[in-house]
């Protein structure tokens, strides 16, 4: 699952939150002499901001266009898509019971497709599900719309069928759940969130006047952080989950910060695209 970026983020981890959170509302482009000043801001030094431009570009990411005689670069359909479908991950807060079932994947990839096969097993990954056996993918049946639109965009669909189905036999779900899915890794990445971004939280509850600047850099860095996070927990039901689950303080944290931070750090984004 790797680990948290928190200061430490990757140039084009930045660049796609940035344009996530404030491209689209322009038609998806900005200009490359604001994404300079913004990702500056960020600390990151223009060259690493071209070269990782460069890279999400080649990755069908990002598209080179002009507005106003300004050269900058605006997101292509692909990732409108991407990111469209993001928003219903990383800003819910969705949670599965029981009750409501699970999806299984089941796949099959000839020998002469092992590509195929790896992008498949990549996919389902991203998407959050659990393995129950080797070809055998299990999540949280709310996912269905998101899978379906995910295997059909990378041209998978007629390697894998989907099912809706309940756990019936044999052993504790709760236990089995925790088997499917790394749990404890999570909830280390859960605390490691908390631990990250607490602290800012307690800085901004201190404040009494508004500092634009610095809730744009707070804001994209907590974003950064927490949109992988959706997706390595799929919503599983609390009701299976360890006692004391960080992912609940984390998400706690994270919305409170959104709500503290969003408008200011917009202001100061709409102040830098309006003079570049």
């Amino acid at each position: 699952m790797g680990e948290l970026t928190g200061r430490g983020a990757q140039p084009r981890q930045l660049i796609v939150t940035v344009y996530g959170l404030y491209a689209r509302e322009t038609g998806g482009w900005l200009s490359v002499a604001a994404l300079v000043r913004l990702l500056s801001d960020l600390g990151v030094e223009e060259p690493a901001v071209r070269s990782s431009i460069s890279r999400l570009k080649r990755r069908g990411i990002l598209v080179a266009s002009r507005s106003g005689g300004a050269a900058g670069y605006e997101l292509s359909e692909q990732a409108l898509e991407i990111l469209r479908e993001g928003d219903e991950r990383i800003f819910s807060r969705e949670r599965a019971t029981p009750a409501d079932g699970w999806l299984l994947a089941v796949f099959s990839v000839p020998e002469s497709q092992r590509q195929k096969r790896h992008v498949l097993r990549t996919q389902l990954s991203r998407l959050g599900f659990g393995t129950v056996a080797p070809g055998v993918w299990i999540a949280p049946a709310h996912l269905r719309g998101a899978v379906v639109n995910a295997l059909r965009r990378f041209e998978l669909d007629s390697y894998a069928e989907l099912f809706h189905a309940e756990h019936v036999a044999f052993g504790e779900l709760r236990t089995k759940v925790g088997q499917w899915w790394d749990l404890e890794q999570l909830q280390r990445l859960y605390g490691e969130f908390v631990g990250l971004h607490e602290p800012v939280l307690k800085r901004w509850r201190r404040r009494r006047s508004r500092h634009e600047r610095e809730a744009f850099l707070d804001y994209v860095r907590v974003l950064t952080d927490w949109r992988r996070l959706p997706y390595l927990d799929p919503g599983l039901p609390a009701e299976l989950l360890p006692a004391e689950w960080n992912g609940a303080v984390a998400a706690d944290l994270f919305f409170t910060l959104k709500s503290s931070l969003e408008d200011q750090a917009h202001a100061y984004v709409d102040e830098v695209t309006k003079t570049r």
